[in-house]
């Protein structure tokens, strides 16, 4: 046993010179892996660290877009439906196309109202120059009447001043015969003159009181006649008065008759717009390009204003809203660089920042918290940041709003 002992430790040494060659190589390859493994890793390590710290990213995101409810903008029956769900349609397309046949009829309507409206203004228009001519002409017939009746006053006075110069000759010469009639009375009674002459004096005092009383009456008649002139005088100055007074009055009662007509054509030209609008609304028509959704038109139902038919989503205008923890949005600013992964494509998409929060999303809920009742537990809050697809990249046509993305802000 001993032998066989020492011959094994004696060939040991042999063994292990001989093995050595070859495995010190094995061992300096394997520390050569190891290390250019190691470095890989903190290579790796420090780019993560770079990159980690560079970006910010959330997988509570998605992508957003415009939902254009379309609704009708007035009362009818549904003629035909000319779209389906999930159907592409571009803007100004017609989607459904109502009944026009009530609205024709009620811009049929109208369009006579105006007609009718119109006639009433061109034959009130004429009335205002032929009020203002008559109105002169009322004027200047005053002024000459009134001219004509002072003339008259004029000349009544005239003769009521001949009339009373008559009178007082014939009360001269009466008192005169009068007096010689005394006289010869006086000269009779004692037979001093013969009773002819005293016949002749007393028949010319009778014939000159006969006179004066005739000439009284005169000057009463002439009065008159004065004081009718004066009436007449006075009513046509009263007439000339009124025409001068009523005359504008009269224009401004035709001129505001022509206004009433000329606004009653406006309105009847408004009422044919509305109609035309009413007629062209019939056609329910695309505002916006994109993909139809819910739609619940069908022919022949009957719609109200207001009602929704069906919705478009504008699949070329997409973006999307990230909803960021407020901790992320330190060194965040509009216009930096982004990487929007989706996840039903398996492909990111180059993308900016486009607009900062104005607000959290609990605050936008329909039952925000009220941190002043006391129960307040601090919450790291969530904000909507918008992050806008740079267009132009390829499958941006197959993006549908609700998509979920994670995407990823360069900040630094």
């Amino acid at each position: 046993m001993s032998n066989n002992t020492a011959s094994l430790d004696a060939a040991t040494p042999a063994e292990s010179s001989l093995e050595s060659p070859t495995s010190a190589p094995k061992r300096r390859v394997n520390r050569g892996v190891l290390g250019a493994i190691l470095l890989v890793l903190i290579i790796s390590a420090v780019a993560w660290y770079l990159h980690v710290r560079g970006t910010e990213n959330t997988d509570d995101a998605q992508i957003d877009g415009h939902l254009v409810p379309i609704a009708a903008r007035v009362d009818g029956t549904i003629e035909a439906v000319k779209t389906d769900d999930n159907q592409i349609v571009h803007a100004g397309q017609v989607l459904v196309q109502l009944d026009p046949k009530d609205f024709q009829v009620a811009l049929d309507q109208a369009i006579a109202q105006y007609d009718q409206a119109s006639a009433q203004l061109t034959a009130a228009g004429p009335n205002l120059p032929i009020t203002q001519i008559t109105n002169r002409s009322d004027v200047a017939t005053g002024i000459a009447e009134v001219a004509s009746a002072q003339a008259a006053v004029a000349a009544a006075k005239q003769d009521l001043a001949v009339s009373e110069a008559r009178l007082k000759e014939s009360q001269a010469v009466n008192d005169r015969a009068q007096a010689d009639l005394q006289r010869y009375q006086t000269l009779f009674d004692k037979h001093e003159v013969s009773h002819s002459d005293y016949d002749q004096y007393k028949s010319a005092a009778a014939a000159q009181i006969e006179t004066v009383t005739g000439n009284q009456a005169s000057v009463a008649a002439a009065q008159q006649v004065v004081e009718q002139r004066q009436a007449e005088l006075a009513q046509q100055q009263s007439k000339l008065q009124q025409s001068r007074s009523s005359g504008p009055l009269m224009v401004a009662i035709r001129s505001a008759d022509i206004k009433s007509q000329r606004a009653s054509a406006e309105a009847a030209q408004s009422v044919i717009e509305k109609a035309k609008l009413n007629l062209g609304y019939t056609q329910i028509v695309a505002p916006v390009g994109g993909v139809v959704t819910q739609r619940s038109a069908e022919p022949g139902a009957r719609v109200s204003m207001g009602q929704q038919l069906m919705m478009i989503v504008q699949t070329d205008d997409l973006w999307v809203t990230a909803n960021f923890k407020e901790t992320q949005l330190a060194k965040m600013r509009p216009g930096q660089k982004a990487k929007v992964y989706v996840d039903a494509l398996k492909k990111a998409f180059d993308g900016t920042v486009e607009s900062m929060p104005a607000i959290t999303g609990s605050r936008t809920s329909v039952l925000p918290p009220e941190n002043a009742t006391g129960n307040y537990v601090k919450v790291i809050q969530r904000m909507p940041v918008r992050i806008r697809l740079i267009p132009g990249q390829s499958n941006l046509d197959k993006l549908r709003p609700g998509m979920s993305v994670e995407p990823t802000v360069f900040v630094e």
